[in-house]
């Protein structure tokens, strides 16, 4: 049943079910993956499913419902308020612009960001929604995805696989005029306790300000921010 028990047997085993149906689980499978008498398995998930924390699928398997959602939106954002001071830091240690981004399926959503203060910037408003298609921040957000959840973008995308081999290998993003015309960027990856990447923290400008090898001025400013940010 795995390896984190509260001692409250019922609720262990509610948890149980509860992660056993992330990719959804009929109830054969349920019994299989959580070693519960199905009996037992049955009675917990339709509990749940009572309470929309479970919902059944055509195939009449079991997967996450509404009700978790619900209650992860309420929940304080503890990476946001984290990136507020991170963020502001960045954008003065670097003079450009500084974003924080989170994948959303086929596109990410800024939802973060300190402005430059004067003079020309790249202006991406919180709540702005950009395509995975381009941009260092894209990189990040599809390097350490499973090969499964990046090759159907591929085709779509202005950079390769060998791109994204090449972020992995020296842990950075950069791009130039890839999203638009004029706009360079330098992205690093912001990882959760287990290590998965949840989000990529970048700085934004003109080319004539950011240059043709961003990354070779931005990259450890990057880096380091996004390893603040993790370990928060």
């Amino acid at each position: 049943m795995g390896n984190s028990i509260s001692g409250v047997g019922v609720l262990d085993k509610a948890v149980v079910i509860l992660t056993s149906c992330v990719d959804g689980a009929s109830l054969a499978e349920l019994v299989e993956k959580t070693s519960l008498p199905r009996a037992t398995a049955h009675r917990l998930a339709q509990a749940l499913e009572t309470h929309g924390l479970l919902v059944r699928d055509d195939e009449n398997r079991w997967r996450p419902g509404p009700r978790l959602a619900e209650l992860a939106d309420s929940a304080p954002d503890v990476l946001l308020r984290a990136a507020e001071p991170i963020l502001r830091l960045l954008r003065d240690q670097t003079g450009e612009s500084a974003q924080l981004y989170r994948r959303r399926g086929d596109e990410r959503l800024c939802v973060a960001a300190a402005e430059r203060h004067s003079g020309l910037r790249d202006t991406v408003p919180v709540g702005a929604v950009l395509p995975m298609s381009a941009g260092s921040a894209a990189q990040v957000l599809l390097a350490w995805e499973p090969p499964e959840a990046v090759v159907p973008l591929l085709p779509k995308c202005r950079f390769s696989a060998q791109t994204l081999t090449e972020v992995r290998r020296r842990g950075y993003a950069q791009s130039v005029a890839e999203r638009e015309p004029g706009v360079a960027s330098v992205s690093a990856p912001v990882r959760d306790r287990t290590g998965r990447v949840v989000a990529a923290i970048s700085v934004s400008g003109p080319i004539e300000r950011l240059g043709r090898r961003p990354g070779e001025r931005f990259a450890m400013p990057l880096i380091r921010a996004g390893q603040r940010l993790s370990g928060r």
